[in-house]
């Protein structure tokens, strides 16, 4: 646990932020114009980050009346050219009221520690194209955008269908 200023905390999650971390998900996907995708659920949330294999981690940021102001979500990836681990951060999310207040590079700054600590080669993300105010924060923070690669995803029918191929 780290403190940020004010009583203010940033930490590890733990069972019972189960609802705070949904509600940050769900306001990232209305932020990102996708308000019906979340299917998520505080159970679901719960196994993921705190069954008994969990699978993806969390870090956020508690006001002092233990409201959730901001969460980094996070899982290891593994790089074939490196021989280590890395870290992808899935969703870094300040809620509006909260932003410019260090919360989000706070965040940032925990999983480069992880890293570091770790011995992980890298920590890597994406940012919608469109979202201005996010891409000049990573800049200036040093982080490089991947110019020559795209990301490419199979979902729904398609995800069947190529599973079907087998």
């Amino acid at each position: 646990m780290t403190t940020l200023s004010d009583g203010v905390v940033l930490r590890p999650a733990r069972r019972g932020d189960e609802t705070g971390i949904l509600a940050c998900i769900q306001a990232l996907a209305d932020y990102e114009r996708e308000p019906d995708a979340v299917d998520n659920t505080a159970e679901m949330i719960d196994e993921t980050l705190f069954g008994d294999d969990p699978r993806a981690f969390a870090f956020l940021v508690e006001g002092p009346d233990g409201d959730i102001r901001a969460i980094g979500i996070w899982f290891l990836t593994y790089s074939t050219w490196t021989g280590r681990h890395g870290i992808w951060l899935e969703d870094l999310y300040v809620h509006a009221e909260h932003r410019a207040k260090g919360y989000g590079v706070a965040l940032l700054a925990a999983l480069a520690a992880e890293c570091l600590e770790k011995g992980y080669s890298r920590l890597e993300w994406t940012v919608l194209d469109w979202n201005e105010p996010a891409i000049g924060f990573y800049r200036a923070l040093g982080a490089e955008a991947m110019e020559e690669w795209t990301t490419r995803r199979v979902t729904g029918d398609a995800l069947s269908a190529l599973a079907a191929r087998l």
